[in-house]
């Protein structure tokens, strides 16, 4: 497994990271902790997850249950000095604490819950998951319009965020924070903050990115290659279009995510299905597994810090680790390119 490093060489990362939002919906206790002791056999060392988790659907019932099963598996196994953990705190999402969304003063609330959750003393990567001004992640950008933002507004909320940022790791609770679902202004902003009152530098952005969603290959890109912010990359399959499993859309197997939630946030278009299909064909050309060609792409990329890559069985797990033996040729680079081309904005 290629290691990765982020915050500047302070944290070594497996390439892929373990997603965990299934916990507790789609997977059991037992279930998700069969995941982790796999992962770990194969060279993963990294675990993502959030307060909100899990997903499909998210709830006021279950939120915080995915951390909770994480920090069983801790308690029961006492590794957790080999795990590099990663969680996040909600924007405005309505099933989490009625919309709070964070702030300076939420913050230390927030920590501490996930810190109990996890059963952990310390929080290696506390990340943001939705900017509180608003994002143009899954598929907002077709209406975005961040017109209304107040500037200063915005600051003076980073500013109280960052003074709890710097307050978490001085208690030793946080090593390092991250952001999701954000803007390069955004990111930027709180670089520049972050310098102004000496408080802790943002060193990863969590986005979705895949051969079917590459909005971060321009201005994102740029920020990441000069301010060394690197990319957790979620949806990297595409919530497993890019798998070939949906067959155009014709095929929806049990307990699947098409079968949870039939529009796949925003991603089933009529345009989706055309351009998954090139990407299918490029991966039978060249004999490779569609999924590890995807997931490799992903993780090639110079701005990647790690690919959060998440399953609902140790079979896809299996499949899945399979990528690190993989390399893409300039042939398949050069197919993907032509597809890309093609196929440049599918939803």
């Amino acid at each position: 497994m290629k290691m990765n490093t982020l915050a500047g060489g302070a944290l070594n990362v497996s390439e892929l990271c373990l997603g965990s939002m299934t916990w507790g919906t789609q997977n059991t206790e037992a279930e998700g902790h069969a995941q982790i002791d796999m992962a770990l056999d194969h060279g993963i060392n990294f675990i993502d997850t959030a307060e909100m988790y899990p997903v499909n659907p998210v709830s006021k019932e279950t939120v915080g249950r995915t951390e909770e099963i994480i920090g069983t598996w801790f308690a029961r196994t006492g590794r957790r000095d080999e795990i590099v953990l990663a969680t996040k705190v909600s924007g405005d999402a309505g099933a989490v604490r009625n919309r709070e969304g964070f702030s300076g003063e939420v913050l230390p609330r927030t920590i501490d819950a996930s810190l109990k959750r996890l059963q952990t003393d310390v929080i290696d990567i506390y990340q943001l998951h939705w900017p509180m001004r608003g994002s143009y992640h899954f598929r907002q950008n077709w209406r975005y319009d961040p017109s209304t933002q107040n500037r200063e507004a915005t600051r003076d909320h980073m500013a109280g965020v960052l003074e709890a940022a710097k307050a978490a790791i001085a208690a030793g609770k946080v090593r390092h924070f991250g952001l999701s679902n954000e803007t390069a202004w955004g990111t930027a902003m709180w670089l520049q903050v972050a310098r102004e009152i000496g408080a802790p530098e943002m060193v990863t952005i969590q986005n979705e990115y895949s051969l079917l969603c590459r909005l971060f290959d321009t201005d994102l890109a740029e920020l990441s290659a000069n301010e060394d912010v690197k990319l957790l990359a979620y949806s990297p399959l595409a919530t497993g279009i890019l798998s070939g499993k949906y067959d155009g859309g014709k095929t929806v197997p049990e307990g699947s995510r098409l079968s949870i939630n039939r529009n796949l946030g925003g991603r089933v278009t009529e345009r989706v299905w055309p351009a998954a299909q090139a990407y299918l064909d490029i991966a039978r050309k060249f004999g490779l597994d569609p999924v590890q060609m995807a997931l490799r792409f992903v993780a090639d990329k110079p701005f990647m810090g790690s690919v959060i890559v998440g399953a609902t069985s140790t079979e896809q797990l299996a499949r899945i680790l399979g990528t690190v033996e993989v390399t893409l040729s300039d042939d398949v680079l050069g197919a993907i390119a032509t597809a890309h081309h093609a196929h440049p904005m599918p939803y």
